[in-house]
């Protein structure tokens, strides 16, 4: 089975075929809306709204704990999920596909461990080594139908995910470009931590809306993006 997770804009039921929806509950709580069951060219998938179908949900409140738990029991091995993004650097134009590789952490306020001491959690803690926290096989994979396709694809890249609602200050921005960052997003943390840690295969579609703000004198291509 193949989870997939759209982020805003990406999360249009009819790409399934034969579908059917079932809400379920988790030890950490409901996910952010119903598991949508149906196959595209016979592969067996699960597509969930990482903000609810209506939007409704703030990065920082997304229960990714539960998302992660209800997709991994639903028989998911893979991941595969979209995020728009501000592009950080001058060649990863808006529109740009960025298959991303690594993150670096701003977040202040989630979750990212499934191993967190509640009472109906799994017993033990986890330290899971995060040095490739994305899976280089489905990359690939990704890559390659990219190419294929004909579709501008950057092959490799950092994201950098803060907390949000609120966008970076330009000092920010200019400082997560020091820092070697690429794109920037609101959800891509702790979500890659927590899949890892389920043993499931994670990769990111990151699609660039906008320069972010370091980039003076470019109009803002968005204003409100939360993924």
């Amino acid at each position: 089975w193949i989870g997939i997770i759209g982020g805003s804009g990406l999360d249009d039921p009819d790409i399934l075929e034969g579908r059917t929806e079932r809400y379920v509950d988790t030890p950490y709580g409901k996910p952010s809306d119903a598991l949508i069951l149906g196959k595209i060219k016979n592969v067996e998938c699960v597509l969930l709204a990482r903000h609810g179908r209506q939007h409704t949900i703030m990065p920082s409140n997304v229960n990714y704990q539960a998302n992660i738990w209800a997709l991994r029991e639903e028989g998911c091995t893979h991941l595969l999920v979209t995020t728009a993004c501000g592009s950080l650097r001058e060649e990863i134009q808006p529109g740009d596909i960025v298959i991303i590789d690594q993150f670096i952490d701003r977040t202040t306020k989630r979750a990212q461990t499934l191993y967190d001491g509640q009472p109906t959690s799994p017993p033990g803690v986890s330290h899971v080594p995060m040095a490739e926290p994305f899976c280089n096989k489905t990359r690939d994979v990704l890559v390659e139908v990219a190419r294929s396709q004909g579709i501008k694809c950057h092959v490799r890249g950092t994201m950098l995910t803060i907390e949000g609602p609120r966008f970076s200050s330009r000092a920010e921005s200019l400082m997560f470009r020091q820092w070697g960052a690429d794109v920037i997003n609101m959800t891509t943390v702790p979500e890659v931590v927590l899949a890892k840690e389920a043993g499931l295969c994670y990769a990111s579609i990151a699609m660039a809306t906008d320069y972010d703000c370091w980039k003076e004198h470019e109009e803002a291509c968005v204003t409100h993006f939360t993924t």
